[in-house]
């Protein structure tokens, strides 16, 4: 059974009652290859709540394919428990090393196939765009969107896990962005042909 790290993060999770009945369950994902970040935020009548946040700390596996097998399982097992409507992932930013990107796209792909694998909806933020949907400010710190967060979710209790907070407001973005029926300016992925059919790349 995968187990996931979120036990330092424990004050801030708050389970899915029984009796919530949320209009949507949003899944944020903020993907590493060492640490990874998740969110959920249930929307009711445009209301937003936190579900549970936390991290998945990737630092003990033996070897980069553990990493990526401990994200897909790990994803999967907090899409089943939490089933949630959408999944919204921060796209990797381009940087100055090439291998460090080609790792963070990999942690991305798995957690986007752990999605599709359940046919759940993917959508696609880049960091500058979650940071001017939640905060204003495209450039703005890690810090600042973690005080946001606790802003707009009317949390009370401080954080320590920065890639849960990134994660939360990954989701909170698409719920800002994202309106059935019209045109998208970001990436989004109903199954694996249509990601197929935007990526012919990834053909072999």
């Amino acid at each position: 059974m995968c187990i996931i790290y979120a036990a330092l993060f424990s004050t801030f999770v708050q389970e899915v009652a029984k009796d919530n009945n949320y209009d949507k369950i949003i899944l944020g994902i903020d993907p590493g290859t060492n640490i990874a970040g998740y969110g959920i935020i249930g929307v009711t009548k445009n209301e937003m709540s936190l579900i549970s946040m936390g991290i998945f700390d990737l630092r003990k596996e033996k070897d980069y394919a553990s990493k990526l097998k401990s994200i897909f399982e790990k994803c999967t097992q907090l899409i089943d428990t939490y089933l949630p409507d959408e999944v919204a992932l921060e796209a990797p930013f381009m940087g100055k090393n090439p291998q460090s990107m080609l790792k963070l796209g990999r942690a991305q792909g798995v957690s986007m196939a752990a999605a599709l694998n359940r046919k759940i909806p993917v959508f696609e933020y880049a960091p500058k765009r979650i940071k001017q949907s939640v905060t204003g400010k495209g450039t703005a710190s890690k810090e600042q969107v973690a005080a946001m967060v606790m802003s707009l979710l009317k949390l009370k209790v401080n954080h320590n896990k920065l890639d849960a907070t990134d994660a939360v407001a990954t989701a909170i973005c698409h719920h800002f962005m994202y309106k059935p029926g019209m045109v998208q300016s970001t990436e989004s992925y109903g199954s694996w042909g249509s990601f197929l059919a935007k990526n012919p790349d990834k053909i072999k």
